[in-house]
């Protein structure tokens, strides 16, 4: 108690220079709430079938025999096995870009800390790319092991290894090297992808077309057992995540004055490093590649309801869960019938941003 209530006086401290945004932020959450909603249901409704899923859902509610038998059993397969398991993987998976890129945003102290920018994806999907090449040869024994726990558990690892790299290199004496951190960053990422592109040129046409459409990032994968196992790994992630709130606010004071303020700050390195890797590899396990949710999306937030940790990283699930749903809407419905990979969506959209939010910090945009 005493300690959460010293970090709770963190938090104020922190956010004192805006002024006490707790009310904005309560309402901004309910806000996001009702978008999530709207999102889940249009995600729902969108695809390049007909399907009606306001048909599927008000026979389900009324329980009345539908007019045209054959239709409602084709209706309620593809709302129910193809649209309802990728709309619960696209709100997780968007919960968890988004929240990692808030919490590394918070470990690192700086804005532009992202799971993709500094190669905790690129490791994830190295970790991947190298089960689906190399699992039937020289780790057919993980494979077999492990079953279907083998690609997220690979990606986890490889995101892990990475994040631990990184930290290592950044961080002297205690305190973490912002410009380390990005440039390490960088360099890590270059040599997971060049590894990463050494296993591509190794795998055959079968792989090689999975591997190009899965590095761009789909939710076409979705499957209620993917979201059994991939799912469960995302949720205690993001789960866990929150209990970090009140430690990240005092980090943001410094490293020595969280301990001061008996924050266990190695403790809360490590935690946040092997929640963001797991959440990050398993989101890359069966998405791919999906760029800039998890640096927009807190960046945004911070802007609108302040810095405290407590408020954020709810905030970040619930937007960074929308956005990805609404880009997923548009990936699948403004090429149909064809399917235009999410990443390709989500760059579009959020390399402009990203570019912006450089130019601000030089002072070279004032909006």
């Amino acid at each position: 108690m005493a300690e959460q209530s010293v970090a709770g006086q963190a938090g104020m401290m922190a956010t004192a220079a805006d002024g006490d945004r707790s009310a904005r932020a309560r309402l901004v959450i309910l806000l996001l709430s009702v978008a999530l909603a709207l999102s889940m249901f249009l995600s729902l409704a969108s695809g390049a079938s007909d399907a009606s899923a306001v048909r599927v859902i008000r026979d389900w509610i009324t329980g009345a025999a539908p007019a045209d038998a054959a239709l409602a059993v084709r209706d309620q397969l593809i709302v129910y096995d193809i649209r309802m398991p990728r709309v619960l993987l696209g709100v997780l998976i968007g919960a968890a870009l988004a929240v990692s890129g808030a919490v590394m945003q918070g470990l690192f102290r700086n804005p532009l800390a992202d799971p993709g920018l500094i190669g905790v994806s690129a490791g994830s999907s190295l970790g991947a790319v190298a089960i689906i090449v190399l699992g039937t040869t020289w780790l057919a024994p993980v494979t077999l092991a492990l079953g279907t726990l083998a690609l997220p558990l690979a990606a986890f690892f490889g995101g892990l290894s990475v994040t631990l790299l990184l930290y290592a290199i950044a961080t002297r004496q205690g305190r973490t090297s912002v410009a380390t951190m990005l440039l390490a960053g960088l360099a890590i990422a270059a040599l997971a992808m060049a590894l990463t592109g050494i296993l591509i040129f190794m795998a055959d046409d079968r792989q090689l077309r999975d591997l190009t459409f899965w590095q761009l990032g789909s939710l076409a994968g979705a499957t209620w057992p993917k979201i059994g196992t991939v799912g469960s790994v995302i949720a205690l992630a993001l789960a866990m995540m929150p209990l970090l709130a009140h430690g990240l606010n005092a980090l943001a004071l410094g490293e020595a004055t969280a301990s001061h303020l008996g924050i266990p700050v190695q403790r809360l390195k490590y935690t946040a490093i092997v929640g963001v890797s797991a959440a990050v590899g398993a989101a890359v396990a069966v998405s791919g590649g999906i760029g800039f949710i998890g640096i927009v999306v807190p960046h945004l937030l911070r802007l609108a309801i302040g810095p405290d940790n407590r408020y954020l990283l709810p905030a970040s699930a619930l937007l960074g869960a929308s956005l990805l749903l609404l880009a997923d809407a548009v990936a699948r419905t403004i090429v149909a019938p064809a399917e235009l990979p999410i990443g390709i969506v989500t760059a579009v959209a959020g390399a402009p941003f990203f570019l912006w939010i450089l130019l601000r910090k030089r002072g070279i945009v004032d909006l």
